[in-house]
């Protein structure tokens, strides 16, 4: 495995974020609009994951979780991504286990993941 410097590893924003509203896209099997709120220095932001096949709407609504904050955007189905959720990933036989990446203790939204 390959290393990363620590000024690479600077350059990630990671944050804590609760998803207020989690939409699904016309056409998309796997994948959710979640509305991401970062608190007040970010706002709040649109982010693509594809989570349906793990995990319900309501499962997400109002969970904090771990957010990669300043990927550069990317469209999806016609959606600007704004972020990305972190997770776990596990291979259990044939299927794929998902898991979020929480905080243990309620923290705010926007904290600042290091």
């Amino acid at each position: 495995m390959e290393g990363v410097n620590f000024n690479e590893w600077e350059k990630l924003d990671l944050r804590v974020g609760k998803i207020d509203e989690v939409k699904d896209i016309e056409g998309a099997d796997l994948l959710y609009e979640l509305i991401v709120d970062f608190g007040e220095e970010i706002g709040k932001r649109t982010i693509c994951a594809g989570l349906k096949k793990y995990y319900s709407k309501e499962e997400l609504k109002g969970k904090k979780a771990v957010f990669l904050v300043n990927l550069q955007p990317k469209k999806l189905r016609g959606i600007e991504s704004q972020g990305m959720i972190l997770a776990a990933v596990s291979q259990q036989e044939d299927n794929k286990e998902i898991t979020l990446i929480v905080p243990e203790k309620d923290v705010k939204e926007g904290t600042k993941i290091s």
